[in-house]
């Protein structure tokens, strides 16, 4: 993709763009008082600052080596929100605000960002951000289609910023000690492995409405087919509109599991080979994404991945009635349930192993920002690199086709496309609306 600035960039906004960063700077920025200096601080963007960008911009501005020096969203009220925020942390005004992203990513000064936007809007901005030289911390899902997620690995290489995965249940001391346990075969050998995701309530169509004052929407659209605005739209529900993303299959939920069934079955560079399964899809209504699903994913070493909304795992397994919305490890010698602030395991010893230095251990991380911004400094692969987000991502892609198409996919793990399936290769890729072209 390439953006032309003529278009969008004045003078003035070049102008506004420099003057965002302090010409005076208080003590606390100096590093008196044990504060880190501005030369050791990485200067950081937010882009996307709505519900779940806030919480990364409150985690991001509490690490003293960070400094926010900008903000975008195309909302006004979500933009001034975050910059009273910054501006209170600094105790001054110098933090930029954008509605346009490129006008951000256009700026030297700023080495990292961070996407929290839309699930159709992340390709496009991190590639501009990779063409840009900048790190990022990359919301997930990767992205709305197969191609698109080929297309953000090779930029993240060929421009060689640090990629940080926002699937941050490989941050979680649980989920790592059940992969440990798993890999060193604790539970025998790994039959298969449960997953049961959100799920949701239809809702019908909507009308029209007027789009509110200081909000973008059109921009919000940006690559997706144009639609009128309703409120339901674009409220975090918009996970739910295929247009927008894949739905509780990948992005509202499933890639979080999906990515640890990943990890634990020694996956990250490969991927199932077969997928079958059915889902029900509605037909009408502003949502229209699967609303319950189950999907058998099949890797070449016989590990069967089952991949379930949670209304059918409970029905499946006894054991998704311990915990909402968890995964259950199957071996010959016992199993594990794990979700977030839970495990439980058969037989119960497990959760007393102690690993020798003989056996598998996996990278541990405390906190998925915090390891971003060590990698940042290091020049390190961080927890969740970008080239275990498409295997990952690819996964969550094959069921929500296996879903629309009705039958049985094979797939090649190393060419990265379905074996004589021309169906299933052209759902691969999304058309965009001019002229967000890839």
């Amino acid at each position: 993709m390439k953006i032309s600035r003529r278009c969008f960039l004045k003078s003035a906004a070049v102008t506004v763009a420099a003057a965002g960063f302090p010409t005076i700077v208080p003590s606390s920025v100096l590093g008196r008082s044990g504060v880190v200096p501005p030369s050791d601080r990485i200067v950081m963007g937010a882009i996307g600052v709505g519900s779940m960008g806030s919480g990364h911009l409150r985690s991001f501005l509490g690490y003293d080596d960070v400094y926010m020096a900008a903000v975008c969203d195309v909302r006004a009220s979500h933009r001034d929100r975050a910059k009273e925020r910054v501006d209170q942390k600094y105790g001054d005004t110098a933090c930029a605000v954008y509605n346009d992203f490129r006008e951000m990513l256009a700026r030297d000064d700023i080495d990292a960002v961070f996407i929290a936007v839309p699930d159709h809007w992340h390709v496009l901005i991190g590639l501009e951000a990779a063409r840009r030289g900048k790190h990022m911390y990359y919301e997930k899902p990767l992205a709305i289609s197969i191609k698109e997620g080929k297309m953000i690995r090779e930029a993240v290489h060929r421009y060689n910023v640090v990629f940080q995965f926002g699937t941050q249940q490989r941050s979680d001391e649980r989920f790592r000690m059940t992969c440990e346990l798993v890999r060193n075969g604790r539970i025998g050998e790994l039959q298969s492995i449960m997953i049961g995701s959100a799920n949701y309530q239809p809702i019908p169509n909507q009308p029209a409405q007027p789009v509110p004052e200081g909000f973008d929407y059109d921009m919000w659209l940006g690559p997706a087919q144009y639609a009128p605005y309703t409120f339901e739209r674009c409220t975090r529900q918009w996970t739910l509109i295929y247009d927008y993303s894949l739905g509780c299959v990948s992005g509202a939920w499933g890639i979080h599991p999906v990515d640890i069934a990943q990890w634990a079955n020694d996956a990250d560079n490969t991927g199932p080979i077969t997928v079958e399964g059915a889902g029900q899809v509605p037909n009408d209504g502003l949502y229209d994404t699967a609303i319950a699903w189950e999907v058998e994913h099949q890797y070449a070493n016989g590990v069967k991945l089952i991949h379930m909304d949670m209304k059918t795992a409970e029905k499946r397994a006894e054991q998704f009635l311990l915990h909402w919305m968890g995964m259950l490890f199957l071996g010959t010698e016992g199993w594990i349930y794990v979700a977030r602030e839970f495990i439980e395991t058969s037989p119960r010893t497990l959760l007393r192993t102690k690993f020798g230095p003989n056996d598998i251990r996996l990278p541990a991380s405390k906190s998925q920002r915090r390891n971003f911004l060590d990698c940042v400094r290091s020049k390190r692969t961080p927890i969740s690199p970008i080239d275990t987000a498409i295997r990952s991502d690819v996964v969550c892609h094959q069921a929500d086709i296996a879903i629309r198409l009705g039958r049985r996919l094979t797939w090649d793990p190393q060419k990265e496309h379905f074996i004589n399936d021309t169906d299933a290769n052209r759902l691969m890729h999304r058309p965009r609306r001019s002229p967000w072209h890839l």
